[in-house]
């Protein structure tokens, strides 16, 4: 499973979903499927933008873990 830590990263700088879509240019929705983390897929120019704008690596933002979306781990 693949964990996305914009809610933490959010929250560590004190800005709402409105605030990310203001300073990166990405619609709401896409901040809002990986703030909920139930985004599918990301577009490569998303997570450039939100990395730039939270100076951070993919690594800081994205996680990959062996649980899986149930709680089980995965075999």
């Amino acid at each position: 499973m693949i964990r996305c830590h914009l809610a933490r990263m959010m929250g560590e700088h004190k800005m709402r979903i409105a605030d990310v879509v203001r300073a990166t240019g990405l619609s709401r929705a896409t901040v809002t499927l990986m703030y909920k983390e139930t985004a599918q897929k990301v577009d490569l120019e998303a997570l450039e933008r939100l990395c730039d704008l939270f100076n951070c690596s993919i690594g800081d933002m994205l996680e990959h873990t062996k649980e899986s979306k149930s709680g089980a781990l995965a075999s």
